[in-house]
């Protein structure tokens, strides 16, 4: 027979809506969970995130039933490489060696993290730039009405005040029209929200002359 145990899945920071609960929120929940639940920790955005958002690890480093896993994929830029990596107890990591992918990562790839890894100044220039775009993203979605969530991400989620027909139809426009893409969650209601991701300046300039202009059209429809 086999024994069924449960897994709790937290991404914090989320995606698709960036919000995020401070460090000792999360260190208490995964202390609230009994020894036989699993919780899977996405920090995906912890590149990205407040300081006070991440639990120190050596907070959860030694809960066996604690998995954090953490991309290149965001802050790092290398997503098309696709490593990843998790942070446990060793018993808990042999564990999982056991159902991993064990060609899932190629020498290459290996050989871009450790000098992504490595080069520590970047990332505080990505990061500063993130934060920057994501204000400005605000700032846009703000002069056209809109609502900007708070975000810890490389993107912001914007709360359009209507349904999901309407932020569908914003995102539909904006690419038609504009060659702007973006996204937006696909679940009720998050899904009356978009989500735009971070950028250079050249590209928020298209975006601050079309959004409003999306918004004016969809008005006078």
């Amino acid at each position: 027979s086999f024994e069924i145990f449960p897994v709790v899945y937290l991404a914090n920071p989320d995606n698709p809506m960036g919000s995020w609960w401070p460090a000792e929120r999360v260190v208490a929940f995964a202390q609230a969970l009994p020894e036989t639940t699993l919780l899977v920790l996405d920090e995906a955005y912890c590149e990205t995130a407040p300081r006070d958002a991440l639990p120190p690890i050596e907070s959860l480093i030694d809960k066996p039933n604690v998995i954090r896993a953490r991309t290149f994929s965001k802050a790092y830029g290398l997503a098309g490489a696709r490593i990843g990596y998790t942070l446990s107890t060793p018993g808990t990591a042999q564990a999982f060696d056991k159902i991993r992918n064990h060609f899932g990562m190629s020498r290459i790839g290996v050989a871009a993290a450790i000098a992504a890894l490595a080069d520590q100044d970047y990332l505080k220039e990505v990061t500063l730039k993130i934060a920057n775009s994501r204000q400005r993203i605000g700032r846009i979605a703000a002069d056209s009405g809109l609502a900007p969530l708070p975000s810890a991400t490389n993107f912001v989620a914007v709360d359009c005040g209507k349904d999901a027909s309407y932020a569908r139809a914003i995102v539909d426009r904006l690419m038609s029209d504009h060659g702007i893409f973006i996204r937006m969650p696909g679940v009720a209601p998050l899904n009356r929200c978009i989500r735009i991701s971070t950028a250079p300046d050249a590209e928020m300039d298209l975006l601050a002359a079309a959004l409003p202009e999306v918004i004016r059209s969809l008005a006078a429809t």
